[in-house]
């Protein structure tokens, strides 16, 4: 079967070239390489020209496509000549079986789409911290219900079509807006738990923070709430009215409830997730970390419901 390895780029100096190399070292050869960059103005589009002069094998074609990742994805789509697209993203790494891993259930005609599994590639111990606030850890997998993202993807060029490609209208989750959409249309979707991509996580509480705030932005924009976004609104909403109450009765009682509340919380942001991470600076770590997703997904959420409310009017 033919296949096309389609991925957008955006000032992705520090990255890309490792990215490349991914692609290089693949056990499975690519029919076609396509990477659209959305307009970067550092020096990727120098580094992936010199990559493709020294590797002359590589059937790579670079196209220049201002526009979000969505535009980018359905713009090398559509230049792509393979019925099967394979997606990724810039800032990752390919495992070296990847591509033939996340090909293999199209031997079934029956199979729309393959969702493959992305594993954090952490570096220090912030990054090992940060990946259970953003990835889907081992343990936590429930094959039947896993949803695909763009990072490690792929899909039949015929069922792209059918979903009428990746909404342009959204700069951010657009890969979970593109899922939940073959959702709705009943696209068999296959969970490849060795098709594996490896992202690298964000080195700060600033990029994470920013990165929070996006995702929270994007789901919000595409009217998509999610239960945990909903309880964490309900959690501080309470937490608010005891203050509320501290305030107007100056009660000792309350004061103290709330201090056990806080206590418990950042306890409970140890214990859930120290396994990931198991070292005595994480005690500190992942409370931090807790608290900046928590106030990215809510100042998210709220821009995200301005964005869809003055988008439906």
């Amino acid at each position: 079967m033919k296949t096309s390895l389609i991925c957008t780029v955006l000032n992705e100096e520090a990255t890309i070239n490792s990215f490349l190399h991914s692609i290089v070292k693949q056990t499975k050869n690519l029919e076609e390489i396509i990477i659209v960059d959305g307009g970067s103005t550092d020096g990727t589009v120098k580094v992936i020209s010199n990559f493709v002069s020294q590797h002359k094998n590589l059937k790579l074609t670079l196209l220049r496509k201002n526009g979000n990742r969505s535009i980018g994805r359905n713009e090398a789509i559509r230049y792509a000549k393979a019925d099967i697209i394979l997606s990724t993203d810039a800032g990752c790494m390919l495992d070296k079986d990847w591509v033939k891993n996340i090909i293999e259930p199209f031997k079934n005609t029956d199979v729309d789409v393959v969702a493959g599994y992305y594993k954090g590639y952490a570096k220090t111990l912030f990054q090992q911290c940060l990946m259970p606030y953003v990835l889907i850890m081992p343990d936590k997998i429930d094959p039947d219900n896993f949803l695909p993202a763009g990072r490690s993807l792929a899909f039949k060029k015929t069922i792209w079509k059918k979903v009428k490609g990746f909404n342009e209208k959204y700069s951010h989750n657009e890969d979970y807006v593109f899922a939940k959409d073959l959702k709705k249309i009943g696209a068999r979707i296959v969970f490849k738990d060795n098709a594996i991509v490896y992202w690298i996580p964000r080195d700060n509480l600033r990029e994470s923070f920013y990165m929070f705030f996006r995702f929270a932005y994007g789901d919000a924009e595409a009217g998509i709430f999610r239960p945990k976004v909903i309880l964490l609104f309900t959690r501080y909403i309470i937490v608010i009215l005891f203050v509320s109450f501290y305030i107007i009765s100056k009660s000792t009682l309350i004061i103290n409830f709330l201090f056990v509340i806080f206590i418990l919380y950042v306890f409970w942001a140890i214990i859930k997730n120290y396994k990931y991470a198991r070292h005595w600076q994480a005690f500190y770590i992942l409370p931090l970390i807790q608290f900046t997703a928590d106030l990215a997904v809510m100042i998210g959420t709220v821009f995200g419901i301005f964005r869809l409310l003055n988008n439906e009017h």
